[in-house]
């Protein structure tokens, strides 16, 4: 099974198969507006921008599960992220990305790459692990997701590769990233 096999729901609606992108590297990640890390925004537009001619393709799925920090609702959760970090990489419905009621899209991801704990040598990450211990200690026990902007990259075959948890800035996501590509551009060659 790939992320190919997963259908899901535009901003407004729509069944949107994800085989639609099909030979991309795809980095999926789950968002919200009102997040410490939102704007990690601006520099997954940044990716976008700069890998998206190369085949990236950043996909965001907004959540609502961490805190309530996403209170708005789909369409103005795209004009937010449109407006403030001009984000134009496709943003969908809102959904659950952990427990019982999740996604099957994030379900997949989460068994895939398990969680791997947090780099603690970053320095915002015995902030990040001292709040979800505090707050929601049930996270910690499982693979699921432990908050926004928990980042998977996927190959051009739609199989998961990667998971970056939400203290990894976009940026030191760039090696990964080119590598996937360098060495995917030279099998099709």
């Amino acid at each position: 099974m790939s992320v190919y096999d997963f259908k899901v729901k535009t901003s407004s609606g729509l069944n949107a198969p994800l085989n639609r992108y099909q030979g991309k590297v795809l980095l999926i990640v789950n968002t919200a507006t009102k997040c410490g890390f939102t704007p990690q925004l601006d520099d997954l537009q940044k990716l976008q921008d700069q890998y998206g001619e190369q085949g990236l393709q950043i996909l965001g799925f907004p959540s609502n599960q961490f805190d309530n920090q996403e209170p708005l609702g789909d369409g103005e959760i795209t004009e937010f992220c449109s407006l403030n970090y001009g984000v134009n990489f496709p943003l969908f419905k809102k959904i659950d990305v952990r427990g019982e009621d999740a996604h099957p899209l994030y379900q997949h991801l989460t068994k895939a790459k398990p969680f791997n704990g947090f780099d603690m040598d970053h320095p915002t990450a015995k902030l990040m692990v001292s709040i979800i211990e505090s707050k929601h200690p049930e996270y910690m026990l499982d693979d699921g997701i432990k908050w926004n902007f928990t980042k998977f990259l996927i190959d051009r075959n739609g199989e998961v590769t990667a998971r970056f948890e939400p203290t990894v800035e976009p940026f030191d996501m760039k090696a990964d990233i080119e590598a996937l590509l360098q060495s995917e551009t030279a099998l099709n060659q």
